[in-house]
């Protein structure tokens, strides 16, 4: 007799087992019948030597060495905090929650005023990402406008590293950077060894919609498989734009081209690491943005984390963004329907969670503040409802019987604390809440804020930061 399943997490599925077989194929399709463009010579040779077909930069790759390299790729990846501990776990349905990268401004906490994001405002988005519990990783969040261009995006990994010990996904801008910052891990972890063991840093490279790689995110892609460093690659097509307007062949478009670099990785080192996505969305007709709120944009993250799971592969997927200007009513409301559908479908590295408002260009303490709020919401009912006699509790319910109650039963003190009580969410009667002072959810999450943005990250060692300062000074 088969035991009964009690333990049980929700589960969501927006496509079936035979759509999936279909989008599967339709995939395998376009990266054979229309393959992608590739000018870079070394990614070009490895390709053709492995049977793909090149002529001129269109490089087409047979269904069966897609398939190949999707078995050759690992169906976990590990990444661990800087001090070595093993923290992030990328397989089957696991969900982390973390923020975003390359906002251009900042929306100021304590102000309100927006301006442009400077390196030291990193410093306050990672210290705050450090103190945010349902954040398990961070990523470099904005672009430093106060740095020169070619070294802005090291010195925005460096100050990560320095405030937060969390695993750090990071962009940037070409192979150079990728060696600088992967040094800065290595120093910060101890070496290629421990490194190795739970990998701090994820790097996050981009295709450009429709089918085409430029050749810096190609020496990424082969940097990365090299070292054993974990990568993303993840396009980002528009439905009507960059990508068909149907939702289907977005997201088979998408799926073509995160394998395409899956493929060259596999070729360059067999089983390295590597993460599949892609963050498809629509073009809003009336404004023409890339929207980030878009419910669309959480169906087709939900149908690509279960193409992840059809292929055995870890999925870095969107949700916590929106299209708002500020963390207002607009702004939860998005953020709460695209985080319980990414949790529900089981989506795996879950990115751009409080770091966007106004469509992926600001950033803001504050909203990452209220995003860790709901992500409690959705983790407590993420747990599901256990059933099991302690559960049940029939003997209770005999033995307090009709018109009794529960609240000096000793059942009632082992289990009061499973509910969720938020210090930001208001749940006091208006009375309660006048003696308080009367306080606005504005005033409460600016309280918040601040209490956040005052914790103390644990330092690097001197050594570390010195050596950082000579990397530094080497990049300029």
């Amino acid at each position: 007799m088969q035991t009964p399943r009690l333990e049980f997490r929700p589960r969501l599925s927006v496509i079936n087992d035979a759509q999936i077989e279909h989008i599967h194929q339709a995939t395998l399709e376009v990266l054979e019948r229309t393959g992608v463009q590739i000018a870079h010579l070394r990614a070009k040779e490895l390709l053709h030597g492995a049977g793909a077909q090149i002529i001129d930069d269109r490089v087409r790759i047979p269904a069966w060495l897609v398939e190949e390299s999707i078995r050759k790729a690992p169906s976990r990846v590990v990444l661990g905090n800087r001090d070595g501990a093993r923290k992030v776990y990328l397989e089957g349905s696991k969900s982390w929650f973390g923020p975003s990268l390359d906002c251009v401004d900042y929306l100021d906490p304590l102000t309100d005023q927006r301006r442009r994001f400077v390196s030291d405002d990193c410093r306050i988005t990672a210290t705050v990402a450090d103190a945010l519990p349902n954040y398990t990783w961070v990523m470099t969040i904005g672009m430093a406008d106060d740095q020169p261009p070619d070294i802005a995006d090291r010195v925005i990994a460096k100050q990560v590293f320095t405030y937060t010990e969390k695993p750090l996904v990071f962009c940037c801008k070409d192979g150079n950077s990728v060696k600088d910052i992967y040094e800065m891990a290595l120093l910060v972890t101890g070496g290629k060894e421990n490194f190795a063991k739970a990998p701090t840093i994820v790097q996050y490279s981009e295709p450009i919609s429709p089918l085409l790689y430029y050749d810096p995110a190609v020496d990424k892609i082969i940097f990365c498989a090299e070292n054993g460093i974990p990568q993303i690659n993840f396009p980002a097509p528009q439905s009507g734009s960059t990508a068909p307007a149907t939702f289907a062949a977005e997201i088979v478009q998408g799926s073509a081209e995160s394998l395409s670099g899956l493929v060259l990785a596999q070729l360059v080192k067999p089983g390295a690491p590597f993460i599949y996505g892609a963050f498809a969305t629509v073009m809003d007709m009336k404004t023409t943005i890339f929207s980030y709120g878009a419910p669309e944009m959480s169906l087709m993250t939900a149908a690509m984390s279960q193409m992840a799971q059809f292929y055995k592969l870890p999925f870095f997927g969107t949700a916590g963004a929106t299209d708002a200007k500020f963390p207002d009513a607009q702004a939860a409301a998005e953020v709460a329907f695209s985080c319980l559908s990414s949790a529900l479908v089981g989506a795996n590295l879950i990115h751009d969670a409080g770091s966007w408002l106004d469509h992926g260009s600001l950033a803001s303490p504050a909203f990452m503040v209220l995003v860790n709020e709901i992500l409690y919401m959705v983790n407590q009912y993420m747990k599901g409802i256990p059933v099991n006699p302690e559960t049940l509790a029939l003997d209770l319910i005999d033995k307090v019987g009709p018109g009794g109650h529960y609240l000096y039963e000793d059942h009632t003190l082992s289990h009061f604390k499973d509910v969720w009580y938020s210090d930001l969410f208001d749940r006091t009667i208006k009375d309660v809440w006048l003696e308080q002072g009367a306080k606005t959810f504005a005033d409460r999450l600016r309280d918040k804020t601040i209490r956040m943005m005052e914790h103390q990250p644990k330092s690097l060692p001197d050594d570390v930061l010195k050596e950082f300062e000579n990397m530094q000074q080497h990049w300029e």
